[in-house]
Order: C-alpha cells, then structure tokens, then sequence
C-alpha cells in the first residue's frame, strides 16, 4: 500500500505521506468532542434535508442518508457506537459510519458544507441544551432558597460587613440575597442564549457556497432565529462560548461565597448551622472533626472554572480570521465548566435544603457586637434632630463605654447615656433590641417583615412563571 493511500482518506487526497503519529494524537479531538454526537446528526439531518429541497441531492439519496444517520443515532445510545481516533473528530467518525452502512452515498453528506460550520453549528446547539439544562437547575435551587427563607422567617442573625458584627437583619433576608444573585446568573444565560441562537450552518470553510443552498432552512429546522450574516465571522467566532464561560465563572463566584459561608457558619467559633453527614467527611486522626469537604470543594472549582475561562481567551486572542485549529482547544474547557458548574448546583442545594439552623446561636451573635448602634445613631437624628454626623460621634463614645463595661448597648443605665448627651430620654431603649432594629429597616428592600415577605411574594410569583 503506497504512503498516499494511508493518509487521511477524508481529507488526504493532497498528500503523499502518512501523518506521524505525534500529529495523529494532538490533532485528534474524538475523545472530547464525541459528546457533540447527537448534535452533529441533528445539523446533518436538517442540512440533508435542504439539499434535498433545493434539489442538490436526490430525495432517494435523501433517504438513504436519513437512514444511516437514524441507525447510528440508534448505535450511540445503546453504546454500540465505535469511536475510531484516527479519524480525528465527532464528523470523520460519523461520516465514516455512515458510509459503512450505506455506501458511497454518504459522501454527499458533506456537499455544501466544511467541517468549519458543521462544528461550530453543533457546538452552538450544545451549549444551547447546555444552558437550558443550567437555567433548569439553577430555578430549583432558587425555589430551595425561598422555600428555607419563608419557613425561617422569624429567624434574626448578624448581618456583617469586613465580617465584623454590623447590624441585625433576618436570616431569611440573607437567603433572598442568593436568590437575587441566581436571579442574575439566570438573566446572563438566558441572554447568552438568546445571542447565540444564530445558524453558522452553510458558511462552509469561510467564503460560503456557489451551491444553491437555503441557509434559512436549516436555521429554521434547527430552532435558530436566522442565519448568521457574514459567513467568515460565522466560523470563527466563539463569543458564545466565551460567553457561557463568563456566565458560568460568574455563576461559581456566588457558589463560592455561598459555600465559604457554609464553612464559616458550620465552625465552632460561628456555630450557626449544622450540616448533614451526609455532606461532610471525618478527619483520618481527630475523631471529633467533622469537615465541609462539599463546601471546600465547591469553593476551589471556582479556581478552576475561572482558569478555564482566561485559558480560552488567551487562545482566541491572537488568532485572525477565519478558522484555526486553535479553535478545537474550546470544547475540553467548555465540558469541564459544564459539568462542574451542574454538580456545584445540586451539591448547594442539598446543602441549602438539609443544613440545620441553631436560630439561639445566630440571635446571641445579633445581639453581640454593639449591633443597634447604627439604630442609636439614627435616633439622635430623628428625635433629637442632631445632625448625623455629630451623632455618630456621640454613639462612638457610648459604645465605648459599653464595651469597657463588657455589656451591651441595652443593657446600658440611663445615667450612662446621659454622661454623653443630657437629652437622652429612656425611650432611646426601644430601639436597642435586634428585633426592634430589624423592624426598623423598612425601606424598600430592607429586612423588616413586610419587606420580607414582599420579596418571598415577589420571588413566588417570579419562579411560578
């Protein structure tokens, strides 16, 4: 057999040597992008059927192809499907199957189209399922949230800020607060997902076809909105996949603040909360220690989704266009946030839905740090009529008395506060407590219960729809 005749049939007509094997293995992607399979007999089978409507091909080839590709659609999920890595990719594979069923007929698969457009089109559809399948989750975790925020509605705890005590707030307004960030990781993939519903199929290398196709068939056929304009962009753009990376990053930093949380809350030192055994680990040598090993976890991949982003940016960003093979480092990265991101979704949420809350711990740690004196302050203003600023000088020096005393602000005598300021009255001592605080703040948004319950209202209503 002459050298010629072992190089790639599908494309090696041009050479006269066979590829090295070191070639072989970087320029194959079959290991990865075999879970493009579904995709790529998808965008054949809307692109069979537009070569037939246009009369490129022959409604019996039309039909032969048709049939090929159901019987190996058939083969991948009942996993008789033979991944060959010599052919390099997801489309050798199958067009290689295909012509084994069929015969020569199934190399008219390919006409009016290149591998360019054949992959970017799948791709586009699989992150497509992709985000519909993250939107899916991230909506349930939500509804966990609600549901933990409207059963501990009565729950009060320290609000922090520099995580030092600040001010007394609900616990479940907390919880709504992650409600509000999945909120916007929702909106970034849903918008993701809306610009990158365009069809590159029929674009071909970069220059489009001299073949009488109907781009707007197949857009239709594959559920896009329309054909993208401009055939050289449609190949080698991948600011959808940059996209969706950005969206996923986003996404694990609030996984991550969310599970640091955990860990803090479930400590001796804070004591909040309890987490199931379910999701924590032992120590090999200390029989005491129960170890967030979810949490941590959920926190490192954040490291790794991140690095996964600016990995594929830093490929895009010197390449011209149109196509380049750089191109194929995109999919290993994109499975890999992919999957991490649904595992960190359903892993919070168990933990959201089975931790326990010791609500005595979480008050004492509310009433703890001189928490009402912003509340102090305001009443100053508000039924002294002194200037805030001047009364956030006088609530420094009672804090400072209190701390000396090693009390709290309510607990501190009349006489104490009037050393400070002579007219100071005792019904300074209504605002003092977490719950009068919290009660205090019903500003649009703010923790008080109405305010409350008007977000869990708002955010019922929301997930209903």
């Amino acid at each position: 057999m002459s050298n010629k005749k072992k190089s790639n049939k599908m494309w090696g007509g041009r050479f006269s040597e066979k590829s090295t094997d070191l070639l072989t293995k970087i320029n194959s992607s079959i290991d990865i992008d075999k879970r493009l399979a579904f995709e790529d007999i998808l965008g054949s089978k809307a692109h069979v059927e537009m070569l037939a409507k246009t009369g490129i091909i022959t409604k019996k080839t039309k039909n032969e192809i048709l049939y090929g590709l159901k019987k190996i659609e058939k083969e991948l999920i009942s996993g008789d499907f033979i991944f060959n890595s010599g052919l390099e990719d997801i489309h050798m594979n199958i067009e290689a199957r295909l012509g084994e069923i069929i015969g020569p007929e199934a190399g008219r698969i390919h006409t009016a189209r290149s591998r360019n457009d054949q992959v970017v089109t799948d791709f586009r559809l699989w992150i497509r399922k992709a985000i519909e399948e993250i939107e899916a989750e991230l909506s349930k975790l939500q509804v966990s949230f609600l549901k933990k925020a409207e059963k501990n509605i009565e729950i009060v705890s320290p609000g922090y800020t520099h995580l030092q005590v600040a001010q007394p707030v609900r616990f479940s307004h907390h919880l709504l607060a992650y409600i509000e960030m999945f909120g916007r990781d929702l909106e970034r993939f849903k918008q993701t997902k809306e610009r990158l519903n365009e069809c590159p199929l029929g674009a071909a290398a970069l220059a489009g076809t001299s073949f009488p196709i109907d781009r707007f068939h197949t857009a239709k056929s594959l559920g896009f909105r329309y054909p993208m304009r401009n055939s050289m962009d449609a190949v080698s753009d991948r600011d959808f996949v940059l996209e969706f990376m950005s969206d996923s990053a986003i996404s694990m930093v609030h996984f991550s603040r969310l599970a640091e949380e955990f860990i803090l809350w479930g400590s001796v030192e804070f004591d909040f909360i309890s987490l199931p055994d379910s999701l924590v680990t032992g120590s090999s040598i200390m029989p005491q220690k129960k170890n967030p090993d979810a949490a941590e976890l959920i926190r490192a991949k954040t490291g790794r989704v991140n690095g996964a982003l600016l990995s594929l940016l830093t490929v895009m960003k010197g390449l011209p266009l149109a196509y380049a093979k750089d191109m194929q480092e995109d999919k290993e990265a994109v499975f890999d946030v992919f999957d991490t991101l649904i595992l960190v979704i359903k892993i919070s949420q168990e933990l959201i839905e089975n931790m326990k809350i010791k609500k005595e711990n979480m008050y004492n740690a509310a009433s703890n740090g001189f928490s009402t004196a912003t509340d102090l302050a305001d009443w100053f203003v508000r039924d002294l009529g002194i200037p805030f600023r001047d009364a956030h000088s006088l609530t420094g020096k009672i804090v400072e008395i209190a701390a000396k005393k090693n009390i709290k602000l309510n607990e501190l005598n009349l006489s104490d506060l009037t050393k400070v300021e002579p007219k100071i009255n005792k019904n300074v001592f209504k605002i003092l407590s977490p719950e009068k605080s919290i009660e205090s703040k019903n500003s649009f948004g703010g923790t008080a219960l109405r305010e409350i319950k008007r977000q869990i209202r708002f955010w019922k209503r929301k997930l209903n729809a």
